[in-house]
């Protein structure tokens, strides 16, 4: 008997493998449909030749044979892209919204379904620095670091551009060619401290409590214990809430057009909250929901490109799903430059042209140890990576981490705002306490 319930069992990973096979083509077609949107389009765009040799190539291995063999058709008038994938479903479609980017559409949306609104950020570019971009760098600081721009493919991986800022001003600014200071590119993660910033600017205002329970819907069923997690274990990674991975890719949304609420609440809890870390992409959006909800109680909409565009990163573009929800644990599109104005918001802790966005105790909370640690060189506080641990570098030293070496590093007893941007790949990655360790050393201050 229990051979027989053996022999019929065997079947069922042979089933699954090709259902993933079929699914793995539709997430391949709608990594190249956002993919492609977001580099045409955010920011000053990129050619097509460079989305594919920098964006589509050294991913996900489980689909990039899938991508690659896919082609993209590209609409420039309704700034649509679509991309075929089976000969009897509609193909893939990402749209382009102009102020928050690209949308993704569900597996099966005809093109055309979405709801393109083509609003325009405002152009601040002549405005002197750091909100816009006249009189940005300073030419004679430039030489204290060209040793660190010349001596980069030491520290590893596949630099698009590096940037460097000290006492306010740009001291350093580099790219690979065909990239400028408005092209934008993919924050991956880095999103996830775009996040906690959102959030700390409406806890300023009075608007939002990090430490009260998160107030997600789906959870306030009597008897649900989801419902005592709070904002700020959702921002340490520290819900308690499992996932499909570690990590949580998050394929459903990313590349499949899937509602962020449906498919963030749906997790159980595994770990009671605030016990044991785990990063998942769920618990940043699960974050960015709870505030959305609590702006919406004092009858405010949830608007990351009005703040933005407050503190000039008016080439950030912050995506949403079908259902106008950011997805701000990874797709948004920045430059160089905006990512320095926002090591600048928490250089001086908080102020913005003398006016307070973000609590006096913001940075101090973002970059505390208050939660359950994750293994490796790097701690983590609340949205943002520590590197206080790491020899050489001064301990107030934090950051944004993106996958494919995004990183923008603030050291505010140095006055030392980092920007790397990357293609990295699994074999060739940026060490970044390296890369700060040099920049710290040429500062020499």
């Amino acid at each position: 008997m229990l051979l027989g319930l053996a022999a019929a069992a065997l079947p069922l990973p042979t089933q699954a493998a090709e259902t993933n096979v079929e699914l793995n083509r539709a997430w391949a077609a709608g990594y190249r449909a956002a993919f492609t949107c977001s580099s045409l389009w955010n920011g000053a765009g990129k050619t097509l030749a460079d989305i594919e040799r920098d964006e589509l190539t050294h991913i996900y291995p489980e689909i990039e044979a899938d991508v690659r063999a896919t082609r993209a058709e590209i609409d420039t008038k309704a700034k649509r892209v679509t991309v075929r994938y089976r000969d009897d479903m509609p193909p893939r479609v990402a749209e382009w919204t102009g102020r928050d980017g690209c949308v993704t559409l569900p597996i099966g949306v005809e093109p055309g379904a979405g709801a393109l609104l083509h609003d325009t950020r405002p152009n601040l570019d002549a405005q002197p620095w750091p909100l816009g971009d006249r009189d940005a760098r300073v030419a004679d600081r430039e030489v204290r670091f060209s040793v660190v721009a010349a001596d980069r493919a030491r520290f590893g991986g596949r630099t698009s551009s590096l940037l460097i800022v000290k006492d306010g001003r740009i001291a350093l600014e580099w790219y690979q060619p065909g990239h400028g200071l408005h092209t934008a590119q993919r924050t991956f993660s880095v999103a996830k401290s775009i996040a906690a910033t959102l959030i700390g600017h409406a806890v300023e205002r009075g608007q939002f409590d990090v430490k009260a329970p998160a107030g997600i819907a789906e959870w306030r069923t009597a008897g649900d214990p989801r419902e005592a997690i709070t904002t700020e274990q959702l921002l340490r990674m520290a819900s308690g809430l499992t996932s499909d991975s570690a990590g949580n890719r998050t394929d459903a949304i990313y590349m499949g057009g899937a509602s962020v609420r449906q498919w963030t609440t749906q997790w159980p809890l595994l770990n009671p909250p605030g016990t044991r870390y785990r990063y998942a992409n769920n618990d940043t959006l699960l974050a960015v929901l709870s505030l959305k909800a609590a702006l919406e109680e004092v009858g405010e909409s949830f608007d990351p490109a009005a703040f933005l565009d407050r503190i000039g990163m008016t080439r950030t573009f912050v995506e949403r799903d079908k259902d106008g929800d950011a997805i701000l644990s990874s797709q948004v599109s920045t430059t160089a430059r905006d990512l320095a104005r926002l090591g600048l918001l928490y250089q001086d802790d908080g102020m913005w042209r003398g006016e307070r966005l973000l609590p006096a105790d913001w940075r101090h909370f973002v970059t505390a140890r208050a939660g359950p640690q994750p293994d490796g060189p790097f701690g983590y506080g609340a949205g943002f990576w520590l590197l206080d641990a790491s020899e050489g570098i001064p301990a107030d030293a934090f950051g944004a981490f993106g996958n494919r070496g995004q990183y923008m590093v603030v050291i505010p007893s140095r006055r030392l705002v980092i920007v790397r941007q990357g293609y990295d790949d699994t074999a060739e990655r940026l060490d970044i306490a390296a890369l700060v360790r040099a920049v710290v050393t040429a500062d020499g201050s």
